[in-house]
């Protein structure tokens, strides 16, 4: 009797080391991991919290026109920042980055219509280093929300959302941009910005990166061949003899 009773705790146990013990652990891992996914995101954001008044004010100096964007975008950066936090974003946090985004890639766009802007090494500096920042961020938050993905599945996977709910483990918010017009990078084309047309010269019958030669006897689609000149009798005549007949 003794060992039957023993018998049932030993799988009472285990059965509660499965619905429970388990599931409460790896949840436990996965939100740690969330959590330290979301720091190396709001570093890079930081980074780019930095760059922007430099930049803003950069841009005032030749831009005087774009004072209301200007404005729009310090607005911005500061309601972000404000909403700093080492735990994972809010929905508001996520759509005020996702403006802030668009924001800052449309202020780079107006250096097109400011040539001196352009012109500008500390223009150009500011914009390539908020570029590599953008970059990171994107790198960062792609990681982020693949590590949110596996945290929901979790959440809401049985046996692990019965103890979710009773540890109060709730979903986290993806960290996207809904909007496809800010999807993009505010980068800038260099070659635009005073390095260059970007335009190389090719000599006559050079091939360039991406040409491939033809082959021997190939014609293009709508290639005509010139027509063959006359050839010369290779047999000496004197002048008024008539060339051999063909037998």
């Amino acid at each position: 009797m003794l060992i039957g009773i023993i018998i049932v705790l030993v799988v009472l146990l285990a059965l509660a080391g499965g619905l429970f013990v388990g599931p409460y652990n790896r949840l436990v891992a996965l939100r740690n991991k969330l959590q330290e996914a979301w720091r190396q995101v709001d570093v890079e954001l930081n980074r780019r919290y930095d760059l922007i008044p430099s930049l803003v004010e950069t841009v005032k100096g030749y831009a005087t026109h774009e004072h209301n964007t200007l404005s729009d975008i310090i607005a911005l950066r500061n309601q972000a920042r404000s909403l700093d936090t080492t735990a994972a974003p809010s929905a508001e946090r996520v759509a005020v980055e996702s403006r802030l985004s668009g924001a800052v890639g449309g202020l780079i766009a107006t250096a097109e219509a400011y040539p001196e802007l352009k012109a500008d090494a500390g223009f150009r500096q500011l914009v390539s280093e908020l570029s590599q920042t953008e970059d990171r961020i994107a790198n960062s938050r792609r990681y982020y929300n693949a590590v949110v993905g596996d945290y929901n599945t979790k959440v809401e996977s049985f046996p692990s959302n019965i103890v979710a709910n009773m540890f109060h483990f709730t979903q986290a918010a993806y960290f996207q941009l809904d909007d496809p017009t800010m999807r993009a990078n505010p980068g800038v084309d260099f070659s635009q910005l005073g390095y260059g047309s970007g335009v190389q010269s090719q000599t006559p019958g050079q091939i360039t990166q991406g040409q491939q030669p033809q082959a021997p006897g190939f014609q293009a689609p709508g290639y005509q061949a010139p027509a063959p000149q006359p050839q010369a009798d290779q047999q000496f005549r004197r002048p008024g003899q008539q060339p051999p007949t063909q037998q």
